[in-house]
Order: C-alpha cells, then structure tokens, then sequence
C-alpha cells in the first residue's frame, strides 16, 4: 500500500509550511496549494502575490508539488457580499469564520477529491479526535494561539478527512521547527487583518463595494433623547468609547444600534453587560445537542466564561452566563467548549 497523500493549504505563513514538513517526517505524500480568495496585491497581506510566491517557495524547499486554486469568485459570493450586507445591518461580522464556513474547507476537500488525495490539512493551532462514532474539533495546545473558535464551522465529514499537525505544539516551538528545516517564513509575522480590508477602514471598503455613502443619523440614549450625530451605523461597534465626538459629563458607550431608526444608542459602562445570549444557525459540530454545562466567549480574543447552553427551536441557542458579559455584539460568534472539547458555535443575534 502506497503512502497516504495529503493536500495542505499554503498561506505563505510558517505555521502552514511548518505543517507541511511535519505531515512529510510522518511519512504522508504531500501536496501544497494556496486558495486563491481576494485580488488584493498589498505587500504582506493574505491572498497577495507576495504570500503565494512564500507558499511557492515553502513548497519548492519541501521538495512538494504546489498548486494555485483560484476561488475569488466564490469568496466574494460567499463571504464579501455578506460581510457588506451584514456591516450595513448594523452588525459586525467575522468574515474569518464565514470563509471557513461557505468556501475554505469545502473547496480543499474537493479539490482533494478531483486529484485523488485522502486528506486534507491546515496550519491551524487546533486539534482534531474521533470519540466513538463522532469526530471532535479541539483547542490546540498553545492557548495563546488556539484558533478552534474561527473553525466550529466544520462538518462531521470535513473533520473525518482533516489534519491539523501544529495544533500539538507551541508557537515558538514551530518556528523552530521550521528555522531547523530552513524554511524562509520561519520568523514571519503573523497576519492579523481582514485580508479585503487590510486598513481597516471599513466605511471605505462599503463605499468602493456598493457605491453607498454612510447615512448619518442621531446618537441617542436609552430614553431616546438626542445626544449628537453619528456619521454611519457600519462606523461604531458595541462597547465603543473613543472617537463619537459627543461631549458628555461621563465616559459613553455604544450599546446598541437602532437598524430601523438609524440610531446609535449610548450607555454607561454597566449598559454593555449582559447574561443571556442567543446565537443563530448554531452548529453542534462535537457533541449532540441538549442542555450542558460549558465554558464559551463571544470574540476571539476573549477569555471563556461559565455558562449553560440551551437548544431552542430552529437552529437558535440560547447561552446563560454565570456572569455578565461585557459588550456581546451581535454578528459576532457565540463558541461554547466542554473542556478542550468545542461543542458547537453560532452567530450571535441578540443579548440581554
């Protein structure tokens, strides 16, 4: 029997090339590739020539055929279009998740499939098992670098086909792995933007990509009272302090936003805490759905919180948390754990 073959997504990141050369010492037959998702050319950003020509290079010193996937299409279809829709909505999406979701994973395991390869892998810090008929999506050991939150997506067929080799390891301990094999990217940085909106200015973004300018509108209380004008709902985003030019005798927050009215609400801090969270087209990906005990967060970067979760009718879940939680916004992404384990994820819709 021949050796097993792998086809393993290339960022143009250490921690993708690290992954490779760990698959090849296991003794797979791997394959790189780089989904290319965005026409962006900005130096140092994901999708540009730059990392595809690091993933090239990656590949070439591996000894690893390399191939170019073109998906722009589907990712501005998939994740660009309703990442405006949903900015313009008021709400603050992760595009990151979406791209898991609707183009990333599906378009490597079928492109695995047209050339006959057996698995797929990426360089994300996350770490997948089989417990007795289920595959389970968890954490990566490095805490720090845990990305399972942006991966709860996945599908039960998905994870049954898929390798994650960093996902055992330390961050630093990959670059030197990587270092070791002299690989050029070992002391890369990591990319932290949106690769679409690599400034982050997200009102220029909406503008060039439907042509719409902001509609400002009132800056309100809870009560209603007017206390200014925002310059656009998609410009502020819940538990904002800084930069609403109204003056008050008080430190304000953005605690809400008004769709219908175009109204940015403002509160004091305790405004922004909230216990019950309720998130949409919630995905058992781990574990069988019903109530359970859980740590879970609403941000990537935030810290789990004790919390019950609670099925509800289609496809909505509903999180109580032992402890307010400060500024839940929706279109973020509820994840909920049971250990290492992440049972299931959703987008958020509402909090109280």
């Amino acid at each position: 029997m021949g050796k097993k073959r792998v086809l393993i997504g290339m960022s143009g990141g250490v921690d993708s090339a690290a992954a490779a050369a760990l698959l090849l010492e296991a003794g797979y037959e791997a394959v790189g590739c780089t989904l290319r998702l965005y026409d962006g050319d900005e130096p140092g950003r994901c999708c540009s020539l730059e990392e595809v020509e690091d993933a090239r290079a990656a590949a070439h010193r591996l000894g690893i055929d390399f191939y170019v996937f073109n998906f722009t299409d589907l990712f501005r279809r998939e994740v660009m279009d309703p990442f405006a829709a949903d900015y313009r909505r008021g709400r603050t999406p992760n595009p990151c998740v979406q791209c898991n979701r609707r183009v990333k994973f599906d378009a490597l395991l079928r492109r695995a499939d047209e050339l006959d390869i057996d698995y797929i892998a990426t360089g994300h810090y996350a770490r997948v098992d089989r417990a007795g008929d289920r595959w389970r999506l968890l954490r990566g050991l490095d805490r720090r670098k845990d990305q399972s939150y942006v991966l709860y997506p996945l599908t039960q067929r998905q994870l049954s086909r898929l390798l994650l080799p960093v996902g055992r390891y330390e961050k630093a301990a990959v670059r030197a792995l990587a270092a070791e094999r002299e690989l050029l990217n070992a002391a890369k940085p990591d990319s932290q933007d949106i690769c679409f909106v690599p400034d982050g200015d997200y009102p220029a973004f909406l503008r060039r990509w439907d042509g719409t300018e902001s509609a400002p509108g009132d800056f309100v209380d809870a009560a209603g009272n007017v206390l200014g004008r925002h310059l656009g709902l998609e410009r502020y985003t819940t538990g904002q302090r800084r930069g609403l030019g109204v003056s008050a005798d008080r430190p304000l927050y953005v605690v809400s936003k008004d769709l219908a009215a175009n109204r940015v609400v403002l509160g004091d801090e305790e405004d922004l805490y909230s216990r019950t969270v309720w998130a949409e087209d919630f995905h058992w990906v781990s574990l069988a759905p019903g109530p359970m005990a859980v740590t879970a967060k609403t941000r990537y970067s935030q810290t789990e919180a004790a919390a019950w979760l609670y099925p509800e009718a289609d496809g909505l879940v509903r999180a109580v948390f032992d402890q307010p939680q400060r500024a839940v916004t929706p279109g973020q992404s509820l994840v909920a754990y049971v250990g290492d384990v992440l049972a299931g994820g959703g987008v958020i819709c509402r909090a109280e």
